[in-house]
């Protein structure tokens, strides 16, 4: 039984893959036996520390910084990402986004945004079709914004709500090929990006009560999921949305 979770063998590609759910992820599919390659942008304390914590549990995890929202950044991850030969998986975890109040966000702030978070996805996938192994798996990570209104996010939300439309039409589409294409949608995570949210602490607190468990998930329990969604586990889910959100978003 544990051999349908297992992604021994597997090459998998992390975009977002050295910070908060990015880094567990990679973590949790290189225990779990992939070849995990890692991509950055900025933060190259985040991808060394990565390194390390991979070097120290002597899984296979590499990192690559490339900027997925230039043509260059995307030459080379994608020649980084098909050397090693045929990817298993693709999860998209990369995502910038501007915190505002509706009126002070300006059409420079939307191309930001949906650059990276939808644009450079569909230009990825595109790039990778030729490269992707039989029974490939395709996860993008989304986010409670894409369903519901939450505070100065207006453009991150809209981001995620286009991207698991298109995800849902890319799992029509990829599934003859023999790709599967779902979506993982967590719920509140503690992550670094609430430094830049108003009231962060007060609306983790009410987060956490809302839970059905009585606090918020962990980075590893939405990472545990997005290894199911790549695993043969799941040859059976395609253009599903899973939750992983401790139980808050339980209408009672």
């Amino acid at each position: 039984m544990t051999e349908l979770f297992s992604l021994k063998g597997k090459r998998v590609l992390v975009t977002g893959g050295t910070r908060g759910l990015g880094r567990a992820i990679s973590l949790q599919f290189a225990a779990a036996g992939a070849s995990v390659l890692a991509n950055f942008v900025r933060d190259l304390k985040a991808a060394e520390s990565l390194a390390e914590a991979a070097r120290e549990r002597g899984v296979a995890i590499e990192t690559i910084r490339a900027d997925l929202s230039t043509e260059k950044g995307m030459e080379a991850l994608v020649a980084a990402a098909t050397a090693g030969g045929p990817l298993s998986s693709l999860v998209h975890c990369a995502a910038t986004g501007v915190h505002r109040p509706f009126e002070q966000l300006t059409l420079r702030h939307f191309d930001f945004t949906f650059g990276l978070n939808l644009r450079a996805f569909f230009d990825l996938v595109h790039r990778l079709l030729p490269h992707f192994a039989p029974s490939a798996s395709i996860v993008g990570v989304s986010s409670e914004g894409a369903v519901r209104a939450v505070p100065q996010y207006t453009l991150v939300g809209s981001s995620k709500g286009a991207l698991e439309a298109m995800l849902r039409h890319m799992a029509v589409e990829l599934a003859p090929r023999g790709i599967r294409v779902n979506i993982l949608s967590p719920g509140t995570l503690h992550t670094d990006v609430w430094k830049v949210l108003p009231d962060s602490e007060e609306r983790l607190r009410q987060s956490a009560g809302k839970s059905a468990l009585g606090r918020l998930c962990s980075l590893e329990e939405a990472a545990q999921a997005a290894q199911f969604l790549c695993s043969d586990a799941a040859s059976g889910i395609v253009g599903h949305t899973l939750v992983v959100d401790a139980g808050a978003g339980i209408k009672v």
